[in-house]
């Protein structure tokens, strides 16, 4: 069986405590988000050293190796999407309506569709190299971390949107990204 793609719609964990993970964006600070990617990130790359990283649990399951390649690449996803956000906070680009060359909804810019799914297939994410992926997802984690602490206080309530039309501030955009980490650390038990 092949891996069923992921087409929740995850926001709901902005607003109470998720019962699968037990991550808590209420009870979550803005200021504790960076050490704790890092500290995520530190955990799975940690988990690509055991002997069976590449191993799926099952036909439907996503193997450590796998969840660790799309941790990476949430990371840097949401590195981009918080400068995005922090751009607008000191650019301020408000634009009624949407247009598409300027990727701009509503007054608030944007973020194109990514899908997870797609991607871990075209990258092809099992076959990929533990080691690599432990660095560069060390890398990423601390890349989006620092993206995160460069982030003024004032600019933190900044407003963007999804393509799906879900609306995030900086905050919490940066709280909503560290519960996919939370969350995929919790899968595969790092």
């Amino acid at each position: 069986m092949a891996i069923v793609p992921d087409e929740k719609n995850w926001t709901w964990v902005l607003e109470k405590a998720c019962p699968e993970c037990g991550f808590d964006a209420p009870a979550t600070s803005y200021d504790t988000v960076p050490g704790l990617a890092r500290d995520y990130a530190a955990r799975l790359a940690d988990a690509l050293s055991r002997d069976d990283a590449a191993v799926r649990p099952d036909e439907s399951t996503w193997s450590t190796l796998e969840y660790a390649a799309h941790v990476r690449d949430v990371c840097r996803i949401f590195a981009y999407r918080t400068d995005i956000a922090a751009r607008r906070a000191a650019a301020d680009p408000r634009v009624p309506g949407f247009d598409a060359t300027t990727g701009v909804s509503d007054g608030l810019p944007l973020f194109s569709n990514w899908d997870q799914d797609v991607t871990a297939v075209a990258d092809n994410y099992g076959a990929q190299d533990p080691a690599v992926v432990a660095g560069e997802l060390t890398r990423a984690a601390e890349t989006i971390a620092r993206a995160i602490e460069s982030v003024p206080v004032a600019d933190r309530g900044s407003e963007v949107r999804r393509s799906d039309g879900s609306g995030f501030t900086v905050e919490s955009l940066a709280i909503y990204f560290l519960h996919d980490v939370a969350h995929h650390v919790h899968d595969v038990r790092a």
